[in-house]
């Protein structure tokens, strides 16, 4: 129960943060109406839109301060090795969804990163594997699932926990047995590394917030979608526009 409890704390950062797709990002021409060429999956849009409210308002009215009071008083510097230290706490998450879709080199290389990281980057606040040119991973069990064909379904908006769907929101629960936080015995470092976490990663999106424009709801579910897509697809996605 209580790792459930946890997983739930963690997953604020995914109320409150965008999912933005490196390809939107990368482009300075494009303009919220593109939109209307992507197609959504979204029956229970009505529920969903609810949900997005409650986050949407808790986000702003809690988290969002924090996470800009954090930005405020902490240099720049030392927010990047708290977000290298919880990079590096994330690999287990990587190394087995790696396995689990047959990437071996890819798990090779969360191994050696783990590795590198937590010895001579000192316990991964600094990020001496990329420099050797060993780049992180970004895999998770729902992306596990869509490389095994398993449809994503409807999309789900969930409580506290974000954008998701059918396929990816049980995923949520294997995904939090991969990480450290439930084999943490102690309450109180175990729910203060979750909520740092959470701070930094709801930091480290702020200044994405610009690209944010019309339907803020229509918004952040396609650029959530459309990301979801090409990371479950390694990136191998037509582009439509």
């Amino acid at each position: 129960m209580r790792s459930l409890i946890t997983t739930g704390v963690a997953g604020l950062s995914l109320a409150a943060c965008l999912a933005w797709s490196p390809t939107l990002l990368a482009d300075e021409n494009w303009q919220s109406d593109d939109w209307k060429y992507i197609s959504a999956e979204d029956p229970w849009e009505n529920w969903n839109r609810k949900v997005f409210r409650f986050n949407d308002t808790l986000d702003t009215y809690a988290l969002k301060p924090v996470a800009k009071g954090y930005q405020k008083i902490t240099p720049k510097p030392v927010r990047r090795s708290v977000r290298n230290f919880f990079g590096n706490l994330g690999e287990g998450k990587n190394l087995v969804n790696n396995l689990l879709q047959a990437k071996f080199h890819d798990a090779g290389v969360d191994t050696a990163r783990f590795l590198f990281n937590t010895t001579f980057g000192v316990l991964g606040i600094f990020d001496v594997a990329s420099k050797m040119g060993l780049q992180r991973n970004d895999e998770d069990f729902g992306q596990t699932l869509g490389k095994w064909g398993v449809g994503s379904g409807p999309y789900v908006m969930l409580p506290l926990l974000g954008p998701s769907t059918l396929r990816d929101a049980p995923a949520l629960v294997p995904d939090a047995y991969s990480t450290v936080y439930p084999y943490i015995r102690q309450d109180r470092p175990r729910y203060g590394l979750a909520a740092a976490d959470v701070v930094s990663k709801r930091e480290s999106l702020l200044s994405a917030e610009e690209l944010v424009s019309g339907d803020k709801y229509v918004f952040m579910r396609n650029a959530w979608l459309q990301n979801r897509e090409f990371r479950v697809r390694d990136g191998n996605v037509v582009d439509d526009f």
